[in-house]
């Protein structure tokens, strides 16, 4: 693809922009002058100037998306879903995506992950066509997953400087806390609690975090970006306290979901940093091994039952899951291609199980849960994303050692990293194939390649058509 030049928005002075935007304020007003709520005039009067601002700072906008949507702020703080926040922030990100790309202001590049995106894409699309549910497919379509391929683009090409990934550390990393402080606030209170010890949020109002496993996966990407903080070399001292509060509280809040899959996560997390910090690789296993135990024994899940989901299939115990997944394998066996369709586990399950109990299970596992819903060429597609996305963070992190003056560059790669591999870890247990976390961890991998790559080659040499793999 070629790349599109770079041009202002507007060449008009400000002094010319500022009539035309109250001028619009006012005639809007007019229309609800009479009748109606009375603080709809007000609202449409300041339309014009937040999709001024929008289009201005368009990647503020994008990222509030990602935290509305992934975090779910709107749900830990119920008094803001009557004003529709993240379908708003949707609107205004396609927005100013769309905006951005007609005016030039961006700069379009094309890389072979992003076709290997499309192509999973294009498959998840198929499924649906075909889905045994096409009702209960083009929702999760339609809801999540469009809005998901939109988003990981507009991440792609819209962060573009090192002060936008620092931007996007410090409010992933508050987001993070905020959820943290409200788990552990219910832990102590005993509100919303599953099976009497494990915490959720929301779980009152159908909440995603009403769910202790969905919980114990969002406070997982706030930790990758907190360590990295306190295990980088060269960050200032407020961002590393920021970095060690993080860590504190997603390591408390994550052992009280309970959650397996978020221990695992946890492990893999900080098993990366260690890696790269301990030259021993003896020592790093010992150290894992110990981990591993202490964490096990902390968590005190070994009497736990089932997978604390509260959606249909709640599984009552570890065989649950091996007959679940056994239902995954022979999905894809009858609908290699496709597979059963994007959230269509749950209908096809008791047609596929060796094992009915008068009740259909949920899948509880990414892998399986991808293998399920999109066939075998789909599972390939998706593993393939995520083994390019661990290879592109390995080779930046031994780009980065040259360039020590960008410290906060090389700790985003390390967070990156280490998201990536919590997310391969709980992946086991959780059901995050078709959900945020690792597609904005994708998106964030892809612009960051670019802005290494920019440091590497500057502007004046850099060729018009990068390609981040090998």
């Amino acid at each position: 693809m070629q790349v599109i030049g770079t041009s202002h928005i507007s060449t008009y002075p400000l002094r010319s922009q500022i009539p035309v935007a109250l001028g619009a304020c006012i005639l809007i007003a007019m229309v609800w002058k009479i009748g109606g709520h009375p603080l709809i005039p007000v609202i449409l009067a300041a339309l014009p100037i937040a999709g001024f601002m929008a289009l201005s700072n368009a990647f503020l906008v994008v990222l509030g998306f990602i935290i509305f949507s992934f975090f779910r702020i709107h749900e830990v703080f119920p008094f803001l879903m009557p004003f529709k926040l993240p379908m708003l922030l949707a609107l205004a990100s396609f927005m100013a995506l769309g905006w951005n790309i007609f005016s030039g202001k961006i700069q379009l590049f094309w890389t072979r992950e992003m076709s290997v995106f499309i192509a999973f894409f294009t498959i998840v699309v198929l499924g649906a066509l075909f889905a045994t549910n096409r009702a209960v497919a083009f929702e999760s379509l339609t809801g999540t997953y469009m809005k998901i391929a939109v988003i990981v683009l507009a991440i792609i090409w819209m962060t573009r400087s090192i002060r936008e990934f620092r931007l996007a550390s410090f409010l992933i990393c508050l987001s993070g806390i905020l959820v943290a402080c409200f788990a552990l606030y219910n832990s102590v209170n005993g509100i919303g609690l599953v099976e009497g010890t494990r915490v959720t949020i929301g779980r009152d109002i159908g909440s995603m975090l009403g769910d202790p496993n969905d919980l114990a996966l969002v406070l997982l990407f706030p930790a990758a970006f907190g360590l990295s903080y306190v295990m980088s070399s060269n960050i200032k001292w407020y961002d590393r306290a920021l970095g060690l509060f993080t860590i504190a509280l997603m390591f408390a809040a994550i052992l009280a979901t309970q959650s397996r899959g978020g221990l695992l996560g946890i492990l893999a997390v900080v098993g990366v940093f260690i890696w790269y910090k301990i030259p021993s690789k003896t020592l790093f296993f010992t150290v894992g091994i110990l981990g591993v135990l202490v964490l096990y024994s902390v968590a005190d899940i070994s009497e736990r039952a089932s997978g604390g989901a509260h959606e249909i299939g709640i599984d009552e115990s570890a065989m649950g899951r091996i007959y679940a997944w056994k239902a995954a394998f022979w999905m894809a066996v009858h609908n290699p291609l496709t597979g059963v369709g994007i959230s269509n586990f749950v209908y096809n399950y008791w047609e596929y199980s060796d094992f009915w109990d008068g009740k259909n299970h949920a899948v509880h596992s990414t892998w399986f849960g991808v293998l399920a819903e999109t066939g075998f060429f789909g599972l390939g597609l998706f593993i393939t994303l995520i083994v390019m996305s661990i290879r592109n963070m390995m080779r930046l992190i031994e780009k980065l050692k040259d360039f020590p003056e960008h410290p906060y560059l090389c700790a985003m790669a390390m967070a990156l990293l280490a998201g990536l591999a919590g997310f391969c870890a709980s992946g086991t247990f959780l059901t995050m194939g078709f959900i945020w976390p690792f597609y904005i961890m994708f998106g964030l991998s892809l612009a960051l390649c670019r802005i290494v790559s920019q440091i590497e080659n500057p502007p004046t040499t850099l060729s018009p058509q990068p390609h981040l793999s090998h």
